[in-house]
């Protein structure tokens, strides 16, 4: 892989050279590799063959779990998110110490390597509320919680400049894996000032209304700032510095 120097930027093949454009600026690398065919028959390439598989079910599984909470995602991730999210699902999909290589899966993994997973990594959950906040799943009940003390916004949330509100979101999940479907509760709090006066208790309930589910659960909880332009409220920055933040997983294991 080379930087392209010229003034003028390509993109596209050139004889064995591919020139394209990255997040690191324009580039060009050499084409060439083993032939498909080989990869896919010969038993050199076992191992290959079996990294694909995984890395595929790595990506089916990452897909699911990113459709299934999209309303809420929308908002809060970066540029790299998916490749972030795809690596993580690897090592869940590596954690599994039942099925053979090239056969492992996320349901036979660790899922819950997924907690705490940040889905905006220019803004961490953690960098950005520090107001104390709990969270429980109900798997027998179907109900997801989030609860948030009393707080002084200005003391404990870090805001993006001309931030004048903000609300809470959450949103809890039922993934099928295997059938790629999904059952989605969200929730989310009013606009809230972003000043010096503590909040009242705030609490974030997601009902998904399948109690005793046996398929894996997951709660997100995040925040998005916002401007008030005349009695309208307006996402700053497209979101840039919302945070979302996978903060529980049940397996159901």
């Amino acid at each position: 892989m080379a930087r392209q120097s010229s003034i003028i930027k390509l993109k596209g093949t050139i004889g064995d050279i591919t020139f394209y454009k990255s997040k690191d600026g324009y580039l060009a690398r050499q084409k060439g590799g083993v032939d498909r065919d080989r990869i896919m028959n010969d038993p050199k390439f076992q191992r290959t063959r079996e990294n694909a598989q995984e890395f595929g079910r790595a990506g089916k599984a990452s897909k699911a779990l990113c459709t299934a909470i999209r309303p809420v995602l929308n908002k809060t991730q970066d540029s790299r998110m998916i490749s972030r999210l795809v690596k993580k699902m690897m090592a869940v999909i590596k954690a599994d110490a039942v099925s053979d290589r090239g056969q492992r899966n996320v349901l036979d993994g660790e899922l819950i390597l997924l907690q705490s997973f940040d889905f905006n990594g220019n803004a961490s959950l953690s960098a950005t509320v520090y107001a104390p906040f709990t969270f429980e799943i109900d798997r027998l009940g179907g109900v997801m919680d989030v609860n948030v003390s009393s707080f002084n916004p200005r003391s404990q949330i870090v805001a993006p400049g001309g931030t004048t509100h903000f609300r809470f979101i959450s949103a809890g999940v039922e993934v099928d894996f295997e059938n790629e479907t999904f059952v989605l509760a969200q929730s989310s709090t009013a606009e809230l000032p972003y000043d010096n006066v503590n909040t009242a208790l705030t609490m974030l309930s997601n009902d998904l209304g399948v109690p005793g589910s046996t398929k894996p659960l997951f709660l997100v909880f995040g925040i998005e700032f916002l401007q008030q332009v005349n009695g309208s409220f307006y996402s700053l920055n497209n979101g840039a510095f919302n945070a979302l933040n996978l903060v529980a997983v049940d397996t159901g294991v």
